[in-house]
C-alpha cells in the first residue's frame, strides 16, 4: 500500500509527529505502510531526538551521511574528516563530547540492525546513502531498547525509504572539483503486493592535499578515493498485518592517505532478515551477518617508507532480536524482547624496518578473539491523560574469550604468545522518563538512564600506528558504563515553529581513552570517569516555502583520574560548542535552495591537551534547478569560505579536512 511515510515514522515534539499507538487492545493502526517498522511507542519524546527528514537528506551538497549527521550538534566522529579523507576505523560516532574514541559510544541502526564494524566498531559511512533514506532520528543519551547494550553516548536510527518515496528509476551524475565524480542510479519495481529497489553508487576522486603546504615532501599525495556500494531491499506481505523485508548491501572503499603507497581498503557483506506483524499481538523479529575487512598501510613520515602492513583484518557479526508487544490495553505500551550479537575477528599484520633501503619485514603478528552480548528487556509505556510515563529494564550477559596476540621474528623466527583469560559478567540497566504535555503549546520532558558499553576488539587486540605515534591495544579493558539524567521544554509556538532546549548531565565510568605514555606512544586504558554536562538547543520552522533548522551544544566535559597528568582536563576530540544552521528554499515547482552554516570549537588532539585542533566555520550549499521531464539540474559546494580545517596535530604535524570543492550535475526521477 502506497501512502505518506511521514506520519508513521517521525517523532513527536519538538522535532517530528508522534507514532500513533493503537487505541484499545486489539486495535490496529488505520495506515499501514510496507516496509516500515512498529510505530514509535508513545513515551519516545521523553528522551527527546532530533529528526532529519527525506528532503533534508537529499539536499546535502557533500552527498554523504556523516554530513547530514553533523546537523545534530553534538555529534562527532573521532576526527573531522569525512568518510573520503579518513581513515576507515577512525569513523566511530558519538554524542554529548564524551571524548575521542575511534569506537563507535553511539548505536547506529540501519532498519534496526546495528551496523557497526564488528571488530573495530567503526561506521562505514560510504555505504550509507542518504538517498537511500526515508528518515534519521537521533537521540543522545543512554537507551536500552533493542540493542542497546552499546548506545551510551545515543542512539541513531536510520530507517529505508520506503515504495511512496522512491521513484521507479532514479540516477544522477556529478562532476567535481580535483577530478571528482558521484554516480548513482536505483531501481523500484513493484513486485506483487510489495516491492523490490536495487541501487548503486561509485565515487571517486583524485582527492585533497591534507597536508599543509609547508609540510609537504615529495612523498606527500593528495588524499585519494575510490569507492562504491550497492544496496537490494525488498518487502513482501505475507498477511493483511505481516510482512518480510530483506536487505543486502555490498561495498568497498579505498583511500590513500597523507603519503604515496600509504592505502587503507574497506569492505563488507551484511545481510538481514525481518518480521513484522502490526496485529493485536505485534512482532518486530530480524536476524543480520556482517563479513568485513579491512587493511592499511603506514608509512614512515621521516623515510616514507612501509613501517607497517595492517594486511588483513577479517571479522564476522551475527546478531538477531525478537521484540514483542503483546495487547495490555489502550493506556499501555508494552515491550518485551531478547536480542544478541556476536562478533568474531582476526588482524594479520607485518612490519617493516623503514630505516633500511631494503625496507625488510621485522615481524609478523597475528591476533583476535570472540564477543559475545545477549540481552532481555522490558519496558512499558503508560498514558494517563497529558502525562506519559515509560521506563525500562535490561540484563545482559556478554563475554569476551579466545583472546590471543602473536608475534614472530622475520629475522630470527622467535615466537611470542599471548593468551588473554576469557571473561564474562552480567550488567543490568535501565531508563526511566516522562512526558507532561501542559498544553498544545508546550510539553516538559525528564529522563534518567544508564548504560554500558563492551570494549572491542579492535581495542582489546590491535594497536595502531598514527606516524610517529604507536597506540597500543590493551586486553585488560573493562566496559563502560554510563548514567546521565536530562530534563527539557518543548514549545510548539506556533504552527510549523517548533523550539526545543535540554539540560543534561552524564557520567562514563571506566571510560576507554588513547593514554600518552610517551612522546610517541599512547595505550587504550579505562580511566576513572569522564564528566560531560551541558545544554542543548534544536529550532525548526516551515514557514511556506521556507525552511529553517538550527542546532546548537554547549558540553562542557572533563576527565576525572586521581593522580594522573590529564585530572581535570577536557577530553581528546571534545569540543565545547557546536552549532548547525540549515535554511532551505523549496517551492514545490522551480529552483530550490539549501544552504547550511555549522560551527565547532577549538578542540584537544590528546589527553594531555598539548596539540589543539582549531575552531571552524563551514558553509555549504546545493541548488537545483528543473528542466522538465524528471531532468533536474544541481550545483553543489562543499566549504564555501575554504576554511582551514585541520583535524589532526600530532606536534605541530597536521592533516587538514574537506577544502572549497564545488559539484555540477544532473539527476532523473521517473
Amino acid at each position: 500500500m502506497k501512502t505518506t511515510i511521514l506520519p508513521a515514522l517521525l517523532l513527536s515534539i519538538p522535532t517530528g509527529a508522534l507514532a500513533q499507538a493503537p487505541d484499545d487492545a486489539g486495535d490496529t493502526p488505520s495506515i499501514i505502510v510496507t516496509g516500515t517498522g512498529l510505530s514509535l511507542p508513545p513515551g519516545t519524546p521523553a528522551y527527546g531526538s532530533v529528526v532529519i527528514d527525506r528532503a533534508r537528506l537529499q539536499d546535502s551538497a557533500s552527498g554523504r551521511i556523516e554530513s547530514v549527521l553533523g546537523d545534530v550538534a553534538g555529534f562527532q566522529q573521532f576526527r573531522r574528516s569525512d568518510s573520503r579523507s579518513a581513515n576507515p576505523s577512525a569513523q566511530g560516532a558519538t554524542l554529548r563530547a564524551l571524548g575521542g574514541n575511534a569506537s563507535s559510544r553511539t548505536l547506529l541502526l540501519l532498519d534496526g540492525v546495528p551496523m557497526a564494524d564488528p571488530f573495530f566498531g567503526y561506521i562505514p559511512f560510504n555505504a550509507l546513502v542518504p538517498d537511500r533514506l526515508s528518515v534519521v532520528r537521533v537521540t543522545r543519551g543512554g537507551g536500552i531498547g533493542a540493542f542497546g547494550a552499546g548506545a551510551v553516548a545515543g542512539t541513531i536510527e536510520l530507517a529505508s525509504a520506503t515504495r511512496d518515496q522512491l521513484p521507479t528509476f532514479a540516477a544522477s551524475a556529478f562532476y567535481g572539483s580535483r577530478d571528482s565524480t558521484e554516480l548513482s542510479a536505483s531501481l523500484t519495481p513493484d513486485l506483487g503486493s510489495g516491492y523490490v529497489s536495487l541501487s548503486g553508487r561509485w565515487d571517486k576522486g583524485d582527492g585533497f592535499q591534507t597536508t599543509p603546504k609547508g609540510q609537504r615532501v615529495a612523498a606527500t599525495v593528495p588524499a585519494a578515493y575510490d569507492g562504491w556500494s550497492t544496496n537490494i531491499r525488498a518487502v513482501a506481505p505475507v498477511s493483511a498485518n505481516a510482512e518480510l523485508q530483506f536487505r543486502a548491501t555490498l561495498f568497498e572503499d579505498n583511500r590513500t592517505l597523507r603519503f604515496a603507497g600509504a592505502d587503507s581498503m574497506s569492505q563488507g557483506q551484511d545481510a538481514s532478515i525481518r518480521y513484522i506483524n502490526r496485529g493485536p499481538w505485534q512482532v518486530d523479529a530480524l536476524a543480520y551477518i556482517q563479513a568485513r575487512n579491512f587493511s592499511n598501510i603506514v608509512m614512515s613520515s621521516s623515510t616514507f617508507r612501509k613501517s607497517l602492513d595492517q594486511r588483513n583484518t577479517p571479522s564476522t557479526g551475527l546478531g538477531g532480536k525478537i521484540e514483542l508487544r503483546p495487547p495490555v490495553g489502550g493506556n499501555h505500551l508494552l515491550r518485551v524482547g531478547v536480542d544478541t550479537r556476536f562478533a568474531t575477528g582476526d588482524m594479520f599484520e607485518d612490519a617493516f624496518n623503514a630505516n633500511i633501503a631494503s625496507n625488510p619485514a621485522t615481524f609478523r603478528r597475528h591476533a583476535g578473539g570472540k564477543a559475545l552480548t545477549s540481552g532481555i528487556f522490558v519496558e512499558d509505556d503508560w498514558t494517563i491523560g497529558k502525562l506519559v510515563l515509560t521506563g525500562g529494564v535490561r540484563a545482559d550477559r556478554w563475554s569476551i574469550r579466545n583472546g590471543f596476540y602473536r608475534q614472530v621474528s622475520a629475522t630470527t623466527g622467535a615466537v611470542t604468545n599471548s593468551a588473554f583469560a576469557d571473561r564474562s559478567d552480567w550488567e543490568m540497566s535501565g531508563r526511566v522518563g516522562a512526558l507532561y504535555r501542559m498544553t498544545e503549546a508546550i510539553a516538559l520532558r525528564g529522563a534518567a538512564y544508564s548504560g554500558f558499553r563492551l570494549p572491542t576488539l579492535n581495542e582489546l587486540y590491535r594497536p595502531f600506528v598514527v606516524f610517529p605515534i604507536t597506540t597500543q591495544a590493551n586486553a585488560a579493558l573493562t566496559p563502560e558504563k554510563l548514567k546521565g539524567a536530562e530534563a527539557g521544554i518543548d514549545l510548539t509556538p506556533a504552527p510549523g515553529v517548533t523550539l526545543s532546549a535540554t539540560a543534561f548531565y552524564n557520567r562514563l565510568d571506566d571510560a576507554i581513552a588513547n593514554v600518552t605514555i610517551n612522546a610517541t606512544t599512547r595505550q587504550r586504558r579505562n580511566v576513572d570517569r569522564i564528566v560531560a554536562k551541558g545544554i542543548e538547543l534544536t529550532a525548526a520552522a516551515a514557514l511556506g516555502d521556507m525552511r529553517l533548522s538550527a542546532s546548537y551544544a554547549y558540553s562542557h566535559s572533563s576527565v576525572r583520574a586521581p593522580g594522573e597528568p590529564f585530572d581535570g582536563l577536557t577530553p581528546a576530540q571534545s569540543p565545547r560548542h557546536a552549532a548547525s544552521a540549515t535554511i532551505a528554499y523549496s517551492p514545490a515547482q522551480g529552483p530550490t535552495l539549501s544552504t547550511t552554516l555549522r560551527y565547532v570549537a577549538k578542540q584537544y588532539e590528546d589527553d594531555l591537551q598539548s596539540d589543539v585542533l582549531p575552531d571552524a566555520l563551514t558553509l555549504d550549499a546545493i541548488a537545483r534547478l528543473p528542466v522538465g521531464h524528471g531532468v533536474t539540474l544541481v550545483a553543489r559546494g562543499e566549504n564555501l569560505f575554504d576554511e582551514k580545517v585541520v583535524t589532526r596535530n600530532a606536534g605541530g604535524s597536521m592533516d587538514l579536512g574537506t577544502p572549497r570543492t564545488l559539484w555540477i550535475g544532473i539527476s532523473f526521477a521517473n
